[in-house]
C-alpha cells in the first residue's frame, strides 16, 4: 500500500521563492483597447470594467463588426477583407499580418491556374447536383476568373497540353455556368456565357441547346430557331451509317423536341401579332369613319389637354362602326347644379328625343322619382328645364320634343362636344330664374 509522503518544508520554500508575485498575469482581451481622449479631469467617478468588457466598450457597434469579419471564424469573403481599416484606434492589423487568413488564402488557391479552376468547377458540380444554382455560379465564376488570372511568377512556361487544358475547364465553367443562369431565369446571363461557350468551341451542342432557350424564354423566336437548327446540324446522325451508334441520340431528340415548341411558341406569337395588327387597322379606320360622321352631321368636338377618363364610354357609330350611315351615340353627363349631383348615361342615341331621355334618369308621368337626392320632388321630366353650354359661352335651351342631334348639331353648331362627353344641365323648373341669374353674376365676374 503506497503512503502519502509530506513535502519538506524547505522544497515548499524553495518552489515558492521562485515565482515572482511583482508581475501582473497577462490579460487577453478580444480587441486592442482603444485609449480613452485626454480630459482636464476625471469626468467618471464610477470604476473600470474589466479589460474584456472595456476592449468591446471602446468601439462602435461597425468597427465590432468590422474587427470580427478578420477573423477567419467570421469570415464571409475572402476578396472584401482588405488592409488596415483607416479610422480604427488603433487601426487593425494589415491581412499581411493576419497568418490565419493568409493559410486560408493560400489553401484556397493552392496550385496552377488548372488546378484551382478544376477545384472550383468541382465544388459548382456538387452544389448543381443539389440544385443549388446561386452557389453553383458563383462557384464557376470563380473558376472563370481563376483562369484568366496572371499565372504565378514561379510557374514555368505553359506548355500546349496545360493550355489545351484551361481552354477545356473555361468552357466548361462557361457552358455549366449557362445552366444556372438558365434555371436563374437570367436569361440575357444565359446568351453572354453560351456566346463565350461557343467562341471557345464553336461546336459545344450544349450552348446551342441553351441558348435556343434562353432565346425562346425572350421570346426572340427566329434566333432560337437559327440555334436550335445548328445543334441540330452538330447532332445529326449519318443517314448512311448502318452503326447502332450513329442512331439518333438523345441529344438529338431533344433538339427536336426543341424546335417543335419554338415553331409552336411562333406560330402563336405570329397569330396574335398578326391580331394586333389587324384590331389596329380596324381601329383606326373606326376612328377615321367617325371623324367624317362627326364632320357630316356638323357637330363640333374639342379635346382638353387633361380629359377625364371614361373608359369604354365614348362617341360611337352603332351598330357597324366603319359604316358612316350608322347612327351616332354619344355618352350624356346630366349636371344638377342646384343641388351639386349629377348622372351619366353611358350612351344616348342621335336620333332620341331629350324628354326620352330624362324620362329615363329622373321618371316622371307614371314613373316615381328616381333621384335618390330629391327628397322634394322636384325632378321629373315634366318639372325640369334642360340647358347646353354654347361654344361662346352662353345657355341654349334644350326641348323635350327635340332630339340630341337637333342640338349638336343642325348645320348650326352652337354647342359642342367637350372630351366626348355631351354636357347638360338639368335644373328644376322653379329654380331656373334664380340659376340664370347666378350663372350671369358669375360670369361678369369672371370678365371683371
Amino acid at each position: 500500500m503506497s503512503r502519502i509522503e509530506d513535502l519538506p518544508d524547505e522544497l515548499e520554500t524553495r518552489g515558492a521563492s521562485h515565482i515572482d508575485t511583482t508581475l501582473p498575469l497577462p490579460i487577453e482581451t478580444p480587441f486592442p483597447i482603444r485609449p480613452k481622449p485626454a480630459t482636464g479631469q476625471d469626468a467618471s467617478t464610477a470604476p473600470p470594467l474589466p479589460p474584456a468588457m472595456e476592449s468591446v466598450r471602446s468601439y462602435s457597434a461597425d468597427e465590432v463588426v468590422r474587427m470580427m469579419k478578420k477573423t477567419p471564424l467570421f469570415m464571409t469573403n475572402l476578396e472584401e477583407v482588405s488592409g488596415g481599416d483607416e479610422g480604427m484606434h488603433p487601426p487593425l492589423r494589415d491581412n499581411e499580418d493576419n497568418i490565419e487568413l493568409e493559410a486560408l488564402r493560400a489553401l484556397q488557391y493552392e496550385g496552377t491556374r488548372a488546378e484551382v479552376a478544376l477545384g472550383f468547377k468541382e465544388r459548382g458540380n456538387e452544389m448543381v447536383a443539389e440544385k443549388r444554382w446561386t452557389d453553383a455560379k458563383e462557384f464557376y465564376t470563380k473558376g472563370i476568373l481563376a483562369l484568366k488570372a496572371p499565372p504565378k511568377e514561379e510557374a514555368s512556361a505553359e506548355d500546349q497540353a496545360q493550355k489545351a487544358e484551361q481552354r477545356k475547364l473555361e468552357e466548361a465553367c462557361y457552358i455549366n455556368r449557362a445552366l444556372c443562369n438558365l434555371e436563374l431565369q437570367n436569361f440575357r446571363s444565359t446568351l453572354h456565357d453560351t456566346s463565350h461557350t461557343l467562341l471557345l468551341t464553336p461546336t459545344n451542342s450544349k450552348a446551342h441547346y441553351r441558348s435556343a432557350l434562353a432565346l425562346l424564354s425572350l421570346a426572340r423566336h427566329d434566333e432560337a430557331l437559327d440555334s436550335c437548327t445548328r445543334g441540330l446540324a452538330l447532332t445529326s446522325p449519318d443517314p448512311e451509317s448502318t452503326n447502332m451508334a450513329k442512331r439518333p441520340s438523345p441529344e438529338h431528340a431533344a433538339f427536336v423536341a426543341l424546335r417543335t415548341r419554338i415553331l409552336d411558341a411562333k406560330r402563336t406569337a405570329d397569330a396574335a401579332a398578326h391580331k394586333r395588327l389587324n384590331q389596329e387597322e380596324r381601329r383606326k379606320k373606326e376612328q377615321l369613319t367617325l371623324n367624317a360622321a362627326i364632320r357630316a352631321r356638323g357637330i363640333r368636338v374639342r379635346m382638353t389637354p387633361q380629359p377625364p377618363d371614361l373608359e369604354d364610354a365614348t362617341i360611337r357609330l352603332l351598330p357597324d362602326p366603319l359604316s358612316p350611315t350608322s347612327v351616332l351615340h354619344f355618352p350624356v353627363l346630366l349636371l344638377y347644379p342646384t343641388h351639386g349631383q349629377s348622372d351619366f348615361v353611358k350612351q344616348v342615341a342621335e336620333t332620341e328625343l331629350w324628354g326620352d331621355v330624362l324620362r329615363m334618369v329622373l321618371g316622371g308621368g307614371d314613373l316615381p322619382p328616381l333621384l335618390p337626392f330629391d327628397r322634394k320632388g322636384e325632378f321629373s321630366a315634366e318639372g325640369v328645364e334642360s340647358f347646353m353650354e354654347t361654344r361662346e359661352g352662353g345657355m341654349v335651351k334644350v326641348g323635350r320634343k327635340v332630339r340630341l342631334l337637333d342640338v349638336l348639331g343642325g348645320g348650326e353648331g352652337k354647342v359642342e362636344v367637350v372630351d366626348m362627353v355631351v354636357r347638360v344641365f338639368v335644373v328644376p323648373r322653379a329654380r331656373v330664374k334664380g340659376w340664370v341669374e347666378e350663372m350671369k353674376a358669375r360670369k361678369e365676374a369672371q370678365k371683371s
